[in-house]
């Protein structure tokens, strides 16, 4: 990796204002500290992917292709709607991926996390993004898995995870991650 800070794209399936998923992506940009520079890529008020586009991008989906393309990793954090991918993210993918040729996701080194109050937390839709990943050419951090059980009160305002054991694990999670990234970023 250059002396550089890699730049994230990070990619949250939500668009609530309080959601928990970019509480998540906030308390793992403050774990990754100066080592990594996240840029949170905004999905909100995109149109839907329409292929009659591709020859004449919206300006909103050019900017999103953009912005992905300028980062060196990206890093989706997503919540689970009926257990799935939430149709803004997916709705996200298809705009950067297409059309056909200009993949902004392409060999950008990746990661997978989210965090629900259900028992199985998000393993079902991250899994599903997985498989999407793999059509995209995103090679992913396979291991530590990071399904995050939420609980109130589990991120501070400041960004902070709340329980120990769960920081500690979102902890190994960036590092893991960080260390990934060395292998396609120079």
């Amino acid at each position: 990796m250059s002396q550089q800070r890699p730049a994230v794209a990070v990619l949250v399936g939500s668009l609530r204002k309080e959601s928990i998923n970019k509480k998540l992506a906030h308390a793992l940009e403050r774990i990754a500290g100066d080592r990594a520079e996240f840029h949170r890529i905004e999905i909100g008020g995109l149109p839907l992917y329409d292929q009659d586009f591709d020859s004449d991008y919206p300006a909103a989906c050019k900017r999103l292709k953009d912005e992905i393309k300028a980062c060196d990793a990206v890093l989706f954090v997503t919540p689970e709607y009926n257990r799935s991918v939430p149709g803004v993210l997916k709705n996200a993918i298809d705009i950067a991926s297409r059309p056909w040729g200009t993949n902004s996701f392409a060999g950008k080194p990746g990661a997978v996390t989210g965090t629900s109050a259900g028992a199985m937390s998000t393993a079902l839709a991250q899994q599903h993004l997985r498989n999407i990943c793999v059509f995209l050419d995103v090679p992913l951090l396979q291991q530590p898995e990071a399904f995050v059980r939420y609980k109130e009160g589990l991120f501070a305002e400041d960004g902070r995870v709340t329980d120990e054991s769960v920081a500690k694990f979102l902890g190994n999670f960036v590092d893991k991650y960080l260390e990934w990234m060395k292998r396609f970023v120079s």
